[in-house]
This record gives structure tokens, C-alpha cells and sequence, in this order.
């Protein structure tokens, strides 16, 4: 029985060592691609930043072109094998694609960091560039060309010697632009893409806006005569509004003793077109940060000349030009959003009334 056993697992041990030996002989590896695959940075030395020292160490890359390389091999490419007119991957196998570490400028269109295939339509002197965010596409046959965020055109260069395989890399313009030219053949393009673009912001959650005192003065340019005459400006405040979404502002949000902005965003400012007295202390006109120390039951007005600020965090105390403290009331109505305006006490006093939550403050202003 022990032989039998000895027997039989023989047989199982040469079996599986023939099915293994049969596998490696038929498993093949890929060759070198007749097209290969190649990169470039910018800028370049970004590649090899572990090699360098210093702040070149922590360098970081702006950009990248990772694309494959076909070569001419004695062939007319541009207008034969590239035919005009027919939209082509910019390379061989995969798409090309640009990864962009930060947003861009390109051709007037700000395109956000991120990586985007490129693709373009040539002709006999001009290309037509895509950037599309559609990825991990072979080439760019039936592309969805509903995902390309930006194109440009640029002219062609003819050089005086015949590039064997396509290269692609980055030129440095100066400082802020940078070329991502393009060479095969004869051919060459240059793809200028600008490092600061324009970016333009969602509306706030905390909007700005603007008060004005008298009120008609923000429009005197639609008013006649006696109106007209009785609408110069005397005093204007900027400020964003943050909303209470639930929560409780003073003494939670806005702690008891720290100084506050009067608002979200850049500090709150107050423009006198005038020298005014506030608690008779005279104010020069011009314009100022005004932020408030917040207590339970008073305010401490602060203005400072220390512009522009966002907030008060490492304000220049020694550009305080003026601390008043106002009294602080209750009242019955709730404001979800911060409300600023302006109350007409007499023909030479005004009252800046602060409101939110419960919470009613009012600054006098005399002119």
C-alpha cells in the first residue's frame, strides 16, 4: 500500500511539473515598443529633484507630457501620414495627456489643475490644440468632444532638418509662461500656456455689500436739482455679510473679549468723505478698518489704518487711530444674516446701527 502511495504521488509531482514547464514556454513577454513611451517636467529638473539640494530639493513640478514617440522611418508625415484636417492623438498608442499641478492659462481659457488629453486637427500652416478631460482613451478616435475644456490655435514652424521621432518639451518664457513645443519632421509648434490665470471666484457665502450715507448719494447720477445738490457722500461702509446657520454667534462664535471684524472676509471698511467727531474725538477723513473688541453688554470700536486686512489677526496695534465703546441692547427679533445701516439723527449726526442675532450696536457719527 506504501509503495502504491509513493507510486502515485510521483505521478502527481511529474504532472504538475509538466504543466508548469509548459506554461513558461508559452508565456510571452512584450518586446520594445516600436513607439516609445517618454515624458517631460517643468520645470525639467523637477524629475530628478531627490538628487538636489537645498530649496531645489522641495521643488515642485508645474507641469507634465507623458506621450509615446513614433518615428519618421523615411515617411512624409504631415499631410500623409498625419493627414490635414483629421484630429490626431499627438503621438502614438495611449493619448497624450498634460497634467497640470496648478491651474493654467491657455489661449484666454483658465483650465483648473489636473490631467487632460491633448489632441490636434493640423494643417499645412496652423494646428487647432485640444484639451480634454476625458482620459484613458487610445488615441483619439471618437472622443467625446463634449468633455474639451479648452483649444487653441497655433501656427506651424518649418525647420531646416527632419526630426527622426517625435519630441515634446517645455520652453521657459519667463517667470509667469512657459511653451509646450511640439516637433516631428519638419514640423514645429509652440503651445504658449500661462502660469497665472485668471480665476474667477463663486459668489460668496458671505456676500459683500455696501451702505451709503446720505442713501441717495450711491446714485446721485440719476438725480436733478435739489435732490441732486443735497446728495454728496458723507460716509461709506463695506462689509461681507456671514449668516447664523444655526449656530449662536456672540460669546460662542464670536468669543467675549476678542476682537472682531464686523463682518466675514476683509476686514469691514469705513470711509469719511469728510472729518467727522465720534464721542468727541476727531476723525480725519479717509478710510479704516473698523473692527469691535465684543463684550456682553458693550462694544470697543476700533479704527485702524493698517488697509488692506483680511481680519484682524496680527493687526498693527500702532496703527489705531480711534477706541470708543458703544453700548450693546437686546432685541426681540432674530437676524440670521448681519445687517449694517445707517440712521439719520439730526442734519449734522448719523448712527452706524450693527445688528445681528439679538445683538444692536450703534456707533455715532458727527460731521
Amino acid at each position: 500500500m506504501r509503495v502504491l502511495r509513493t507510486l502515485l504521488l510521483s505521478v502527481i509531482l511529474l504532472s504538475l511539473s509538466t504543466v508548469d514547464a509548459t506554461a513558461q514556454k508559452d508565456e510571452k513577454w512584450a518586446s520594445l515598443d516600436k513607439s516609445p513611451f517618454d515624458m517631460a517636467y517643468y520645470p525639467a529638473k523637477a524629475a530628478w529633484r531627490n538628487y538636489l539640494t537645498g530649496a531645489d530639493r522641495t521643488m515642485r513640478p508645474q507641469m507634465r507630457i507623458t506621450y509615446s514617440r513614433p518615428s519618421k522611418n523615411n515617411r512624409e508625415i504631415f499631410g500623409n501620414l498625419v493627414p490635414y484636417g483629421k484630429e490626431w492623438r499627438l503621438g502614438a498608442n495611449e493619448a497624450t495627456e498634460l497634467t497640470l499641478y496648478n491651474a493654467v492659462d491657455i489661449a484666454g481659457t483658465t483650465v483648473n489643475r489636473g490631467t487632460y488629453t491633448l489632441s490636434a486637427v493640423p494643417q499645412s500652416d496652423h494646428w487647432i490644440v485640444n484639451f480634454s478631460s476625458e482620459r484613458n482613451i487610445w488615441g483619439s478616435e471618437n472622443r467625446d468632444k463634449e468633455q474639451t475644456v479648452a483649444y487653441i490655435k497655433v501656427m506651424t514652424e518649418s525647420m531646416p532638418e527632419a526630426r527622426e521621432q517625435l519630441a515634446m518639451a517645455f520652453q521657459r518664457v519667463d517667470e509667469e509662461s512657459a511653451n509646450l513645443v511640439i516637433e516631428w519632421d519638419k514640423t514645429r509648434v509652440n503651445i504658449p500656456i500661462s502660469m497665472n490665470p485668471v480665476m474667477f471666484e463663486e459668489v460668496d457665502v458671505s456676500p459683500m455689500d455696501q451702505i451709503h450715507y446720505p442713501e441717495n448719494s450711491a446714485f446721485k447720477n440719476y438725480l436733478k436739482g435739489e435732490e441732486l445738490e443735497n446728495a454728496d457722500p458723507k460716509v461709506k461702509v463695506t462689509y461681507s455679510r456671514p449668516q447664523k446657520k444655526g449656530r449662536k454667534i456672540f460669546g460662542e462664535l464670536l468669543k467675549y473679549g476678542e476682537v472682531w471684524r464686523i463682518g466675514a472676509n476683509e476686514s469691514t471698511e469705513i470711509t469719511f468723505y469728510q472729518n467727522v467727531t465720534i464721542q468727541g474725538n476727531e476723525v480725519r477723513r479717509g478710510s479704516y478698518n473698523l473692527y469691535a473688541v465684543v463684550n456682553q453688554d458693550s462694544w470697543d470700536i476700533i479704527l485702524n489704518t493698517d488697509r488692506p486686512a483680511w481680519g484682524p489677526p496680527n493687526r498693527d496695534e500702532s496703527k489705531d487711530v480711534l477706541t470708543v465703546t458703544i453700548p450693546v441692547t437686546m432685541d426681540t427679533e432674530d437676524l440670521d444674516v448681519l445687517n449694517l445701516k445707517f440712521e439719520k439723527k439730526s442734519d449734522n449726526e448719523v448712527a452706524l446701527l450693527i445688528a445681528w442675532e439679538k445683538h444692536r450696536a450703534s456707533l455715532p457719527i458727527k460731521f
